[in-house]
């Protein structure tokens, strides 16, 4: 049976339909991928299955044991809570409890001889808080907090004080905690580095429930998908399999389509040409045969299928006005601080017509280390030098390179002044501003379209060394297919910033992991730093070159006899730990036992005596269960 059925949704918004009937089912397990342009209404179906907004028709089914959970793009949005107020606020359901039970206990206690109803309500309330994870809510949040690298310092912080990653974590930590078992993910690894991402997609596959995910990273939707639903010309197509497949069962499909389409149509103009023939010929049973093919022609008229034109995407080239020297950029012990050290002994040699990917975790220094070679910050040491004849061209991630109040027309023209208003235009274009779209200040466009603005600006620049911070970050997955090709096609160089781990994989020709020693290097694109990285985590980085430990056969034997006693200690922890997990067990056991006395209902103090200790030994027990997961790993 399917956890969620969408019957024949249809919505517009004033002038603009989104989507027409729109009809798909989720099976218990699924997770489904939810591509298509940016602005087809994608998140707008995510709330009304949230039921925040009313369809113009149709309607959504779940299950009864549905329970829907939702993670917005932007997270946290309660900016004055803490990160522990926000995580516990999943239960603030039992936070009522909590308190209707105070005022209970108060009436109970204060009453020389409280009433039968007054005591029933009271056991009620005790029954459904147990039954609900009451006694456990507290321990649970904190655990989860400690579990997801959220150490006590984080506790009473701001949520408006995390990064984007540590947002991203927080929500899905309250989906964790929620007990939904269909969740809607709305752009999950937005603001996520590779390591935060590799996290999520082992959570999604461990997630025993079904989801439903939004997102234009390719790559992660490989990899956790087993289906995928397109929205495109405000209808949907389900494809089974992950992005990959369905871009080529798209690709088939739209062949197949269109084949058969001029196929019918050749077969329309033969029966047609049939029938004139016959007409002409004029007799009696000429005219009957012209009837019946007639009625043919007129039968495949009526199942003819046009196939749906393509959706337009940018048109882009990035043409040098000249060819720089072999060497593009030389960098050597460059080193950075501030609170804290970001990076040392970073050597860089990037030549002509290298693809350059650099990647690392959040706040690692990427973007600083882009500031430097810009000249916008000084680095504490180290030396930069770019080569002959270099131009350099920087698509800067947080777009702080556009003027918001101008018009995208304005914004073009005032940096190309030499360009007649109708190259502008053409040029505006063939980057999707048409009409009027092109005189919108840019305080009013879309994050994707500002990002459209910037790279348009990026190609009519010429530059021959192009710095790019993130790309693809705001563009949907056709733009990021067109930026890729226009890349690689690319006749200069490129050191590019980027987690959108597919887009490496097409282009990479270099990868550099940015450390806090230095830049660990792999000579291929992304499959061949993940084939690659395993071999290297017995490496150590020295003046930024890495060089693999070298160990004599002694040092081997000794080795692995550490590595032995260590195996043995792990197994007699393990054992240790199971053995007191199920002592716990039966205290926990005895004691709700003892909480379903009628002695110890009707006793204010010894029913919070026995809660409170209930509290510490599953609190006891949940640190020991991350103990139990830790040694079996």
């Amino acid at each position: 049976m399917p956890i969620l059925s969408v019957h024949n949704l249809s919505m517009s918004f004033v002038e603009q339909n989104l989507f027409q009937d729109v009809t798909f089912e989720i099976e218990k397990g699924d997770k489904v991928g939810f591509i298509g342009a940016n602005g087809v209404g994608k998140t707008t179906l995510f709330k009304i299955i949230k039921k925040e907004l009313s369809p113009d028709s149709g309607q959504v089914f779940t299950s009864s044991d549905t329970v829907v959970g939702y993670m917005e793009q932007h997270a946290c949005s309660q900016n004055n809570r803490s990160v522990y107020e926000e995580l516990i606020s999943v239960f603030d359901y039992l936070m009522e409890i909590e308190k209707e039970m105070e005022a209970q206990n108060h009436i109970v206690a204060s009453s020389p001889m409280p009433s039968k109803e007054d005591i029933e309500k009271q056991t009620r309330l005790i029954e459904e808080y147990q039954r609900l994870g009451g006694l456990t809510y507290k321990s649970r949040t904190r655990s989860a907090l400690l579990g997801f690298g959220f150490d006590e310092q984080y506790f009473d912080m701001p949520t408006s004080k995390l990064s984007g990653g540590q947002r991203s974590k927080l929500s899905l930590l309250k989906l964790l905690l929620s007990n939904s078992n269909m969740l809607l993910l709305d752009e999950p690894t937005n603001h996520l580095d590779i390591k935060a991402v590799n996290w999520l997609e082992g959570f999604i596959k461990d997630f025993k429930g079904s989801m439903l995910i939004i997102s234009h990273d390719r790559y992660f939707l490989d990899n956790v998908t087993n289906k995928t639903i397109e929205l495109e010309h405000e209808k949907i197509m389900m494809y089974k399999g992950n992005y990959t497949e369905f871009k080529n069962k798209k690709k088939a499909y739209i062949e197949s389509l269109k084949n058969k389409y001029e196929n019918d149509l050749k077969e329309i103009k033969r029966i047609e040409g049939i029938v004139e023939q016959q007409k002409r010929w004029g007799r009696e049973r000429n005219f009957i045969t012209a009837a019946s093919k007639q009625k043919e022609a007129d039968r495949i008229k009526a199942q003819l299928v046009a196939p749906d034109s393509q959706l337009k995407t940018m048109r882009m080239s990035f043409v040098p006005k000249q060819t720089s020297g072999n060497d593009v950029l030389m960098c050597s012990n460059l080193s950075k601080s501030f609170d804290r050290m970001l990076f040392q002994n970073v050597d860089l040699h990037i030549k002509r017509n290298e693809r350059v990917f650099i990647i690392g975790e959040n706040g690692c220094g990427k973007t600083t280390l882009f500031n430097m070679l810009l000249g916008k910050i000084a680095p504490d040491s180290g030396s930069i030098d770019f080569g002959a004849q270099v131009d350099v061209g920087y698509f800067d991630q947080m777009q702080n390179n556009l003027d918001l109040s101008k018009t995208a027309m304005d914004e073009i023209w005032d940096c190309f002044p030499n360009m007649a208003e109708t190259q502008v235009r053409t040029a505006l274009g063939s980057f999707l501003f048409s009409g009027d779209r092109v005189f919108v200040p840019l305080s009013q466009m879309s994050g994707g379209e500002r990002a459209r603005v910037s790279l348009l600006k990026l190609m009519l620049g010429k530059n021959n060394f192009l710095l790019l911070d993130e790309p693809t970050n705001h563009l949907d997955s056709a733009s990021r297919e067109q930026l890729e090709k226009t890349l690689s096609e690319y006749e200069g160089t490129m050191l590019i910033i980027s987690h959108d781990r597919y887009f490496v994989n097409k282009l990479a020709t270099r990868i550099l992991d940015l450390t806090q020693k230095g830049m660990v290097e792999y000579l291929g694109n992304y499959d061949y730093y993940l084939e690659k990285n395993k071999s290297f985590e017995n490496s150590r980085i020295t003046n930024g070159v890495v060089e693999k430990k070298q160990s004599a056969g002694s040092n081997d034997y000794k080795q692995q006899k550490l590595e032995q006693a260590k195996e043995r200690k792990r197994k007699n922890d393990l054992k240790k730990t199971e053995a007191k997990i199920e002592e716990l067990d039966e205290k926990i056991a005895q004691l709700n036992d003892m909480l379903k006395q009628d002695s110890v209902t009707s006793d204010y103090a010894k029913l919070m005596e026995l809660t409170q200790e209930l509290e510490q030994i599953q609190a006891e027990q949940e640190s020991l269960y991350a103990l139990w997961e830790e040694l079996s790993e």
